[in-house]
């Protein structure tokens, strides 16, 4: 849905993000965030900016589930069996494209 501009380096925590995003969220969120039409949002977009929703809300997204808001793909589920440190690394690795793609 969106271009992404991938780093040319990942720290190592963001590294594991990747690892566990491509598991658990690209078949939604898409290829490095870039979301996929009709199914899930980019993730790589100024909706998602830190200043608007903290490290927190993907954590509580993950776990829990939320409501449809921004975007009109229905609600998203909670990804059964994430931890916390999987959605530290995931959140770790979304920042650093965001920040790759001047989202900050």
């Amino acid at each position: 849905m969106v271009e992404v501009q991938v780093p040319e380096t990942l720290s190592g925590q963001a590294q594991i993000g990747q690892r566990g995003f491509e598991g658990l969220c690209a078949q939604c969120h898409g290829e490095n965030a870039a979301g996929r039409q009709g199914i899930g949002p980019p993730l790589v977009h100024r909706i998602y900016e830190p200043s608007h929703h903290a490290d927190a809300a993907f954590l509580l997204a993950a776990q829990n589930g939320v409501r449809a808001h921004h975007w009109n793909f229905g609600n998203m589920p909670p990804v059964e069996g994430v931890t916390r440190a999987d959605v530290m690394a995931i959140t770790a690795y979304v920042r650093e494209l965001q920040r790759a793609n001047g989202i900050d």
